[in-house]
């Protein structure tokens, strides 16, 4: 409570489908579709098979800390359901994914921002897309490549100012050159 966002969660299936709900607790749900990439799919299956699905598996670091906020982990296959919740871990391989859906939180955040500010707020779109940057120089974006199609529509479209169209083509640039 009084963090923003208060409320993530991700959902992703083994063909790559998914929904996130970013929100405010006190905010009516409305989870987003997205769709993740075959390997990062496979990333994310794989760390959670090293953790056992989650089943019978404890990720809590078990000392006073501060309350960094709940996380909880979820495995459902049929009628298997596994969940694990904890405040901090210090299990490398929890951290691993935990650090993904950290990544993929923020990258749905910074593309629904950047779609709302290109439609409402056009002077807005130049600070924006610097935070973008600075989330792709830090490697804090999973898929940096879903932001090309919003970035070639903003570098192409004459109603921006000319610093962010710039910016979003050097960045779109940028993210194509990125293995």
């Amino acid at each position: 409570k009084s963090s923003y966002p208060e409320y993530v969660e991700i959902k992703v299936s083994d063909s790559g489908s998914g929904t996130s709900d970013i929100r405010q607790l006190d905010d009516e749900s409305h989870p987003r579709a997205m769709q993740i990439d075959a390997a990062l799919v496979q990333t994310i299956f794989d760390l959670a098979s090293k953790l056992h699905n989650f089943d019978g598996v404890d990720l809590e670091m078990h000392r006073r800390i501060a309350n960094l906020g709940e996380k909880t982990f979820g495995y459902e296959r049929g009628a298997e359901t596994h969940r694990v919740t904890f405040n901090y871990t210090l299990n490398s391989v929890a951290a691993q994914l935990l650090d993904i859906f950290e990544g993929l939180a923020r990258q749905q955040t910074d593309l629904s921002d950047l779609d709302r500010t290109m439609h409402y707020d056009r002077l807005g779109v130049n600070d924006l897309i610097l935070q973008i940057e600075k989330d792709f120089d830090h490697k804090l974006l999973p898929e940096p490549g879903q932001f090309l199609q919003l970035l070639d529509r903003l570098a192409a479209d004459q109603h921006f100012i000319d610093i962010a169209r710039e910016r979003a083509r050097k960045l779109a640039g940028r993210i194509r050159s990125t293995p």
